[in-house]
Formats: C-alpha cells, sequence, structure tokens
C-alpha cells in the first residue's frame, strides 16, 4: 500500500514542486515566456497523462492511452523526476542557500539581453528532466516494433540421441498491451512460424496488466505452429488484473498452459516430458514448485523445465533436470554493457546460456515490451537448436 499511495500522489506532488521551482529558475535566468510556457505544457502533458493511467488501471477510463504519452509518464515518474529532476531542485537550492549565507542575493537577471554562456548552461540543466524524457521517449518507441531472432545452441550429455538437432523457438514477455500490439502480433507469430521448430515453448508474461488484452495474446497463441507442440506457463504480469480469468481464456482458447503440470509429446520418435511451474513470489515457494513437477517426471522422456523467472534454474539443476527455459527479466533492460547494468544488479541469471553441474538454462530478453526503453538488452525470439554432448 505504502508502494501504491506514493505512486498515486507523490509523483504528481513531486512534480508539481518541480514544476514551480523549474519556473522560478528560468524566470530568473531571464528566460522569455515561450520557453517558460514550453515547460509548462510539457509538465502537465506528463501530469494528464498519469491521470490517464490512473484512471484507467480504475476502469474510470477505457480508452487507451497512446503508447508515446505512456512512455512519457513511465520515463518521467521512474527515471527522470528521480534520477535528475529532484537531485537537480535539491542540489540547486542547496547552492542558493550556501550562497545566501556567504554573501547577498545577485540579483534576478532582466530579461531581453544576450544571455552569458553560464546562463544558457543553467537554463539547460534546469530543462534536462523533461528534455532526457521527451528525447528517449522520441528514440524508444520505435523500438517497440523490432525484435531479432537469436541463434543459440545448447550441448546436453543427457540428451537422447533421435533429438540431437532439436530446435525449439523461445518466446516469452511479450506483454501484450500499451507497446505490444496491432501488427507486430502478426510480425511475432510470422517470425515464429517461420523457424518452422519441433516444440515452441512461452515461459510468461503474455499480457502486459490489463485482462482485456487477452483476447490478442490468445489469438496471437492460436496461431502459432510447432511441428510438436505450443506449450505455455504463466508470468507475474499474467496475473495482476484477474489471475482466474486469465488461466480460463488460455484453456478455453486450447492453449497448453502448464500450471505445475507436465506434459509428454513425441518429438522425432522421441518422448519430451515439458515440466511448467506457476509463478511464485519467492524463490523458496519456487523451488517448491519445480520439486513438485519434478515429482511428475517419466523416467522414459526427456525433461525440459518452463519457469518465468530465471533462479527457478537453481533447484532445477540439483535436481537434475537438463534444461531450464525463463524470462522475466527483459535481458536487464537497460544495460551498459552485456555483463553491467539492472539484469546482473537484480538476478543471478538474465540473458543467455548458464550453466550448472552439467545441466543448461535459457534465459531469453523477451520479445515485447512495458518499459518503452531497452538498452543493450535487445528484443528476441530465441531459436534453440539441442546437441548431444
Amino acid at each position: 500500500m505504502p508502494v501504491v499511495f506514493f505512486i498515486i500522489f507523490g509523483i504528481p506532488l513531486l512534480s508539481l514542486a518541480w514544476w514551480i521551482w523549474a519556473d522560478r529558475r528560468l524566470q530568473r535566468l531571464g528566460a522569455g515566456r515561450a520557453a517558460r510556457l514550453a515547460l509548462s505544457v510539457a509538465v502537465l502533458l506528463v501530469l494528464g497523462g498519469f491521470v490517464w493511467v490512473i484512471c484507467a488501471r480504475r476502469d474510470v477510463v477505457t480508452m487507451p492511452i497512446p503508447a508515446p504519452l505512456y512512455s512519457l509518464v513511465l520515463l518521467w515518474g521512474l527515471i527522470f523526476l528521480p534520477m535528475l529532476g529532484l537531485p537537480s531542485m535539491m542540489g540547486w537550492s542547496l547552492w542558493s542557500l550556501g550562497r545566501r549565507l556567504t554573501r547577498k542575493n545577485p540579483a534576478a537577471v532582466a530579461t531581453g539581453r544576450n544571455w552569458t554562456r553560464r546562463e544558457w548552461l543553467g537554463a539547460a540543466a534546469v530543462s534536462m528532466p523533461v528534455m532526457a524524457t521527451f528525447g528517449t521517449t522520441a528514440y524508444g518507441i520505435p523500438q517497440m516494433t523490432r525484435f531479432r531472432i537469436r541463434e543459440m545452441t545448447v550441448s546436453l550429455k543427457d540428451l537422447p540421441q533421435a533429438l540431437d538437432g532439436m530446435r525449439i523457438a523461445h518466446v516469452t514477455d511479450t506483454h501484450v498491451g500499451k507497446f505490444t500490439r496491432g501488427r507486430v502480433l502478426d510480425e511475432i507469430v510470422a517470425a515464429t512460424n517461420r523457424l518452422e521448430a519441433d516444440l515452441v515453448l512461452f515461459t510468461g508474461d503474455l499480457i502486459d496488466n490489463t485482462i482485456r488484452d487477452l483476447p490478442d495474446g490468445v489469438r496471437m497463441l492460436q496461431q502459432m505452429r510447432a511441428k510438436s507442440g505450443v506449450f505455455v506457463v504463466e508470468g507475474n504480469h499474467d496475473l495482476f488484473d484477474d489471475p482466474r480469468e486469465f488461466v480460463r481464456g488460455l484453456r478455453d482458447g486450447g492453449i497448453a498452459l502448464l500450471r505445475n503440470q507436465a506434459a509428454t509429446v513425441e518429438v522425432r520418435g522421441e518422448a519430451v516430458q515439458i515440466l511448467g511451474i506457476i509463478w511464485n513470489r519467492s524463490e523458496q515457494e519456487m523451488a517448491l514448485s519445480v520439486e513438485a513437477v519434478a515429482g511428475l517426471r517419466d523416467p522414459d522422456a526427456f525433461p525440459i523445465l518452463l519457469a518465468h523467472h530465471p533462479h527457478a534454474f537453481e533447484r532445477a539443476a540439483e535436481l537434475g533436470i537438463p534444461l531450464t527455459l525463463a524470462g522475466h527479466t527483459h535481458g536487464g533492460q537497460l544495460m551498459l554493457t552485456p555483463e553491467l547494468g539492472a539484469g546482473s544488479a537484480m538476478f543471478r541469471y538474465w540473458s543467455g546460456l548458464y550453466q550448472k553441474a552439467g545441466r543448461a538454462m535459457v534465459v531469453s530478453n523477451g520479445t515485447g515490451n512495458w518499459f518503452p526503453v531497452r538498452v543493450n538488452a535487445p528484443a528476441e525470439i530465441i531459436h534453440l537448436t539441442l546437441r548431444r554432448a
């Protein structure tokens, strides 16, 4: 509740405080009315988008918020207000207080004259949070419809000879909703089907927030083709709105959703067992789910574990499950390098292939987006080829 309270009340109040401060700073620097008006319009646009998002979450407004406006709201509230806006306001205020204590206030800068270099830098620093928000949105929105096919080969000592060369299309984290909808869903289906994989395995976060987007997600899954089947597990975003309706919607749509369940199919004449676990809030619960599906193992089938959170790999490797597929991390979303960034700060495994005790896990960056910018973590479908070690 405190987090929700802060989001609903804290972000707009802090935004208003920053706006008042920024407007006064620009006025003291001698900025004209047009510059101050532009700043005001930008802040009001973001605040209007914030109100739209809150009203939509409470079903007061049903019309979807445009993706660019939603991007502005997320980037402002989650990144540029707390990381640039508030520190600059506090820092400048402390600096001004120090000057007042040590000497007289400088006179206000008069308008209608050429600015000094220092004044230009000051105005840019004041406006930077808003400029960064709008600039990053302009950069990020085109990324929302882009994804790559990432070819990957994994060697497994327990792989039956008949399955050497088996191919899997690993799709995950489409987040059908604000940023992933319409034409891009058709492109995801087409790209997946072109792989002509033996299996299509989906590791959660089909939808982003609202259950109203589930029909589009179900239609996408229904159109995916694989020689031996399409299998799905749930992610945390799938359960935000209406968990029961999510499960019912997939099963009514004929989608093979595995919730601490197993399904055995024939691939290239060999039995393959898909083990799928539910979303768990803690690693302890996650381990219990892995143990539950491990208890369903068919000794005559090659097992593959599907888990939304990659930390399920810990218990899966201990129990001898040769291959785990996971998502959830978005490859770290914002990475300075492939090894340094949000991914490595938040997860033990965040993108690509990991191996432990002769077992392997592949973590996909995800195919869709809930956040409007990716850095060094491109959206992807993983085309996985299994080889016998």
